[in-house]
């Protein structure tokens, strides 16, 4: 596994080179400054103490040139598909002094502060990635051009313990409204979703937006129009005082209802937010400074720093076949129609761009399926993320079908039907009398054995696991299982898919409940246990709020689905013991499919547990054999279970390291960052060394020495 602790190393320093040209017209110079790391597109730009020095030299230089009339304007842009990806992480988290925290944010401020008062106009030309202190540099210019083509704009600092450190928070409110700020800052880097060109650009982060092909050409037009008065950019007018503070107001109720206080950072980040309205610029950017220092100190920034990288390195799957063993894929078939089969196939389709051929067992079914692809491409095509030509195509390429006999021509098939073994066993039994020899076959069981699973089969070696996560489109983790007999073949075949599906895998053994089910099931088995015992629905179920997680655990189980968590529940605890809790409460309220959660009371708030149920746990009739646990009882009891059970699933050789179990947990359990990977989070909070005797990981990984 790549080492993923944040460990000290030579800064590679973002050089700022600057270029004359000449604007249109005889309008005078325009002094170009591109940020360059000196290495190619695959390594992206990032600002470390040395690179911030340099710009400030290059702009102090900058100022002496407008003064002398020498230049009538500055534009900033990147290196091919970078402005800049944001601050080095890895010198951030090196960092073991306040003061040299202090330095950081200061020094970043002092450089863009130079470059917005470089005494002529600036203009930042986004020509591609432009994440944190890297779209803090084009917001500290007048104006702004985009790449219709730039993949990924954003201020994620708030999902990695930071706040944006260099002007984002004072800047934002004022330039796009303190509603639209707030999405920017908290919002979309809890959802870890940054903005597309055009969604920026609607935003009002961007000015203009030009076609990539010719981007800088007409961003330099554009800069001529501007000088010569043809093209006037409205800035809005600041909110009013009580509109800042209903929005700030509300945003913090969300926070409250959501984070409940277990990390600082969204927190700092809304109160800079609430206080720019009526601060000076300078004062503003010193807040800056103190927040980002302080968070700079913490646990929470370190630990997601370890999570971010953990995911950056996680696209390179550990312990995968050679690549060149997999086999072509050139037409898929999905057995099932269901949801989830519908999802996969338009998955396939869309990515892989092969004909996809879903069958189920009437027409009936099969049509509820294609259905539901053409609803989800209209959705694309209705919100302009994709072309009605792209939608036809992927509409072309997915078919339906009751005969069996289709399958004959795939040469990968994956099943998708009902969690039941001897239907998935009687699946692939059907299967391999029709399709060649060298098809792959494929399972997306969530808990099931695949090793069982494939026993019966001529050919058990071409069945693979590779187990996808609700809504597909939107989950990043696929689990690859390595079956008893899985050929190298199969699982090269299952990788070289996935990484066109654009997710991350992770190798996995044949264990019951692989690791996000058995572990996410085991979380909420402990939960229900608790309630079974006499603890309240309303206290066990917030029981797990200091975490942090993304939503409380019966809203999860609602999420799943009831009949599957309790089926998934019931599985493991077949396979693996009691460690595994049986649920009477459970199995009545499934048995009466009474509601779990209520609709939430607005949006972005949880989703509150049904009232009702709590007289279905207290009337289960089931013998109480525990005690009655407070929510500090039931999460201990929750972290002493999940020690343990990840204690064992290493012995077992479920994967490799620890760290994948961080990656699959991140990924396929929404395990928040600021936590960093459960490993971590557990032995810096004392569970691994008193339920095990020992640390999952080597000290300092997630929580570096801090002077």
């Amino acid at each position: 596994m790549t080492d993923t602790t944040p460990t000290p190393r030579a800064e590679r320093v973002t050089h700022f080179l600057v270029r004359d040209v000449a604007l249109p017209d005889d309008l005078g110079t325009l002094a170009l400054v591109t940020l360059d790391n000196g290495l190619d597109h695959t390594k992206p730009t990032t600002l470390g103490p040395q690179g911030i020095a340099e710009l400030q030299a290059v702009v102090e230089r900058l100022h002496e040139r407008a003064s002398a009339g020498e230049i009538v304007a500055v534009g900033v842009t990147g290196k091919p598909y970078f402005l800049a990806a944001g601050a080095d992480l890895t010198q951030v988290a090196a960092v073991t002094s306040r003061g040299d925290a202090l330095t950081l944010g200061q020094g970043g401020h002092a450089a863009y502060r130079a470059l917005s008062e470089v005494g002529v106009p600036t203009f930042a030309y986004i020509n591609g990635v432009a994440l944190g202190g890297g779209l803090e540099i084009a917001l500290n210019c007048d104006y702004r051009t985009v790449a219709s083509d730039a993949g990924a704009l954003a201020l994620p600092e708030t999902g990695l313990g930071l706040v944006p450190g260099w002007g984002g928070a004072y800047l934002v409110p004022r330039l796009i409204g303190v509603q639209k700020a707030l999405d920017v800052i908290l919002t979309r880097p809890a959802q870890n979703k940054p903005f597309k060109a055009a969604e920026a650009y609607e935003l009002g982060l961007a000015d203009a937006i030009f076609d990539a092909a010719d981007f800088l050409e007409e961003s330099i037009r554009w800069t001529a129009a501007i000088l010569r008065g043809e093209i006037v950019v409205e800035r809005r007018p600041l909110d009013d005082e009580a509109t800042w503070k209903a929005v700030t107001d509300a945003a913090r109720q969300r926070l409250d209802a959501t984070v409940h206080g277990s990390r600082p950072a969204p927190y700092r980040a809304l109160d800079l937010v609430a206080a720019a309205r009526d601060s000076d610029r300078t004062t503003a950017f010193a807040a800056e400074d103190e927040a980002l220092a302080d968070l700079i100190m913490t646990d929470e920034m370190r630990a997601s720093v370890y999570a971010f990288q953990l995911v950056s390195h996680g696209k390179k799957p550990v312990g995968a076949p050679d690549p060149s063993l997999a086999r072509p894929v050139t037409r898929v078939g999905i057995v099932g129609a269901g949801l989830m089969a519908a999802q996969i196939a338009l998955l396939f389709a869309q990515r892989l761009q092969v004909p996809v051929v879903m069958r189920d067992i009437d027409q009936e079914r099969v049509d509820k399926g294609l259905g539901f692809v053409q609803s989800q491409l209209a959705r694309l095509v209705s919100t302009g993320r994709m072309s009605k030509d792209t939608a036809a195509r992927i509409t072309a390429q997915v078919h339906g079908t009751t005969d069996v006999q289709d399958f004959a021509s795939c040469d990968f098939v994956i099943e998708a039907v009902t969690e039941v073994l001897g239907l998935k066993k009687k699946v692939f039994a059907e299967l391999e009398g029709i399709v060649s020899p060298e098809t792959i076959l494929a399972t997306n069981t969530s808990a099931l054995s695949i090793t069982e699973m494939a026993a019966d089969l001529q050919h058990p070696e071409r069945v693979v696991g590779i187990h996808f996560f609700n809504p597909v489109a939107a989950m990043p983790l696929v689990e690859v299982i390595h079956a008893e007999k899985t050929s190298d073949e199969a699982l090269a075949t299952a990788f070289a898919v996935t990484k066109k599906l654009r997710k991350t895998s992770v190798l996995v053994k044949d264990r019951p409940g692989f690791v996000v089910n058995r572990l996410l099931v085991l979380v909420m088995g402990k939960i229900v246990e608790a309630v079974e015992n006499g603890t309240s629905v309303e206290v066990a179920d917030h029981a797990t709020d200091p975490l942090g997680f993304p939503m409380p655990t019966f809203e999860l189980f609602d999420l799943v689905g009831p009949a599957v968590g309790l089926h998934v529940l019931q599985s493991l605890r077949e396979d693996l013991g009691d460690r595994f809790p049986a649920s009477p409460g459970l199995e009545k309220l499934v048995a009466d499919g009474t509601r779990v959660v209520l609709d939430a009371p607005a949006k972005g708030l949880p989703k509150p547990v049904n009232p009702e149920i709590q007289a279905v746990f207290d009337g289960d009739g089931h013998a109480r054999t525990g005690e009655v646990l407070d929510a500090a009882g039931v999460l201990d009891a929750t972290l002493t279970a999940l020690t343990r059970e990840i204690g064992l699933m290493l012995d077992e050789g479920v994967v490799a390291t620890p760290q994948q179990i961080d990656l699959c947990m991140i990924l396929g359990a929404g395990w928040p960052f600021h936590l960093g990977g459960i490993t971590p989070y557990l032995d810096r909070s004392g569970y691994s060394e008193r339920i095990l005797g020992k640390r999952f990981l080597p000290d300092g990984v997630a929580n570096v020495p801090r002077g």
